[in-house]
């Protein structure tokens, strides 16, 4: 079994900071690429961020110069730190992993946290 568990959210005012945190645990043999997707009402899910387990990253242009991913490898998470929040990020934010099962696979499986809400007060 493989969960993602998120930390973080909550309500801020608009210019205030928020820093989201992900754990994966379980039974898998790596944790390929990992990132933050978030899903306003009425809207589709969209990218945030993403980083490779190497440290590479790519960022929605909304969030660039705002919001910074990181991730510790060795604890498998992934943190989303947002400065300068806009009453436009609210939405509900989720975390996803790519994870590698078994070392004889070759396929990587997407797996995703419960969500955490995020709020942004002009």
């Amino acid at each position: 079994q493989v969960q993602l568990v998120e930390s973080g959210g909550g309500l801020v005012q608009a210019g205030g900071s928020l820093r989201l945190s992900c754990v994966a645990s379980g039974t898998f043999f790596k944790v390929n690429t990992m990132g933050w997707y978030y899903q306003a009402p009425g809207k589709q899910r969209e990218l945030v961020a993403t980083i490779t387990s190497d440290g590479r990253t790519n960022y929605a242009d909304s969030v660039k110069a705002r919001f910074t991913i990181s991730r510790d490898n060795a604890k498998n998470t992934v943190n989303l730190q947002m400065n300068s929040l806009k009453p436009e990020d609210t939405a509900v934010y989720s975390c996803n992993a790519r994870l590698r099962r078994t070392w004889y696979e070759k396929s990587d499986y997407d797996y995703w946290g419960q969500g955490t809400q995020v709020t942004v007060s002009s």
